[in-house]
């Protein structure tokens, strides 16, 4: 209760001390069924939505809070992790400054992502609840002001009932006022009473009007907000959770990219380890005087032995767009190996049937097949017919146009980099087979 003096005078305290004594006691009437109550069915539905949505709002704030605190908590394990992985990981190890950078990012990724959170979703719904409460005070007014008026109506509709009676009592004066006042004064004391009656009857009146007016302009104001209201909730909810889920969605393709370019660390780490613990590898094969190449009738006689064999034809074309003839032939040796081998007549080349990896053209006419390999060590060319090579190179290799010209330890390719840019063999070459190992 306030302290007179502070801005609370004792006329005012007394009031609204008599106005709560009021409301207690026309409350406790209406309980009782002595007194009837003003009811408004719709109004009270607008309320219970009301209560409704302010609980569901509520919740959803404190979820939003709740899991805003777990991003919180998995970036601090995030950069927990990463500090101990930076920490552990040898400046002589591969990709340490990538490592390094790449720790830096997901410490920025988290950080963009928690703050994207709370200046949206959660901002936008502090907004949204910060007007339940002063909705929820006036619809408590209105509440109140309703029992004022149920109060003021009760009590102007006594009056009325009181001053028939009192009208009838003041026509026959009292047996005691008459022998007590002379006849004179008779008149004078009536003329009082009514006149009594009447001021309460017009302050009763008055202050019925009075507190229907104050409740009406509030049942009015809320009527029209309360609907309203109610209707923006999908509109919140919408915002809410499309933000949410677009953040979600960056976060985690950016994460995603960034998660692929840790395994790749790891993946040439281990690499680095393995070709660390290898034997170092010999110097390349010398390579004898190149040799003149076969006329065409020579290259003609190295492909005899095949034409005995059934042609495969691609079923799926018709004769205008067929450019392919493959020939299954019997065992070749190819790299160490006795394999089964396709031979291309457009190229005149020999190729591997169960170990290489067929790819087409541009056009998808014609069929090339690679056997893949990986630089283990670095190379640099010395000739110009030869491959440069970097540690991690994945190369495409290619038979010779003519199996004579192959030195031994030596094989022809192409780096698979330049294979996906051009979709041509126009770069190949030739490297120390131990060099590379299989894919």
């Amino acid at each position: 209760m306030a302290e007179i003096g502070k801005g609370v005078t004792a006329g005012k305290l007394a009031i609204n001390v008599q106005k709560r004594l009021t409301r207690a006691q026309e409350k406790v009437l209406q309980k009782l069924g002595k007194a009837d109550e003003t009811r408004d069915v719709v109004f009270e539905e607008m309320v219970a939505n009301f209560n409704k949505q302010m609980g569901e709002g509520t919740k959803l704030q404190k979820d939003l809070k709740a899991y805003l605190a777990a991003v919180k908590t998995m970036h601090d394990a995030s950069r927990r992790l990463q500090d101990c992985l930076a920490d552990m990981y040898e400046p002589d190890w591969f990709g340490k400054e990538e490592m390094d950078a790449l720790a830096e990012d997901t410490d920025t990724m988290w950080l963009d992502y928690h703050q994207s959170i709370t200046d949206k979703s959660l901002q936008d719904m502090d907004m949204y609840l910060s007007q339940f409460p002063d909705i929820k005070a006036r619809i408590a007014k209105r509440d109140r002001k309703l029992v004022d008026f149920d109060s003021a109506r009760h009590h102007f509709t006594s009056l009325q009932k009181g001053k028939k009676k009192d009208e009838a009592k003041i026509a026959k004066p009292a047996a005691l006022l008459e022998m007590a006042a002379p006849s004179w004064a008779q008149g004078l004391i009536s003329a009082h009473q009514v006149a009594q009656t009447n001021l309460s009857y017009n302050q009763a009146e008055e202050d019925l009007g009075r507190a229907q007016k104050i409740f009406e302009e509030l049942n009015v104001e809320l009527q029209d907000e309360l609907p309203a209201l109610w209707d923006r909730r999908v509109g919140v909810y919408v915002n809410t959770f499309q933000s949410l889920a677009g953040h979600q969605e960056k976060f985690h393709k950016e994460m995603s990219k960034l998660s692929e370019n840790l395994n790749d660390i790891m993946t040439k780490l281990e690499e680095q380890r393995q070709i660390k613990s290898a034997p170092p590898p010999g110097p390349p094969p010398s390579r004898p005087p190149p040799r003149m190449t076969p006329s065409p009738n020579q290259q003609q006689q190295n492909v005899s032995p095949f034409e005995d064999e059934p042609s495969v034809h691609d079923t799926n074309t018709d004769s205008t767009t067929t450019t392919l003839q493959v020939r299954l032939t019997a065992n070749v040796y190819v790299l160490g190996t006795y394999k089964k081998i396709l031979y291309d007549f457009d190229r005149n080349t020999l190729f591997s049937f169960t170990d290489f990896i067929c790819k087409s053209d541009v056009n998808e006419k014609r069929l090339f097949c690679f056997l893949q390999v990986k630089a283990v060590h670095d190379y640099a060319a010395t000739d110009g017919d030869e491959l440069e090579l970097k540690m991690g190179d994945v190369v495409l290799v290619l038979a010779f146009d003519n199996p004579d010209e192959q030195d031994d330890g030596w094989l022809m390719g192409l780096k698979e980099s330049h294979w996906f840019q051009k979709k041509d063999i126009s770069a190949k070459g030739v490297f120390p087979e131990n060099f590379t190992q299989r894919v």
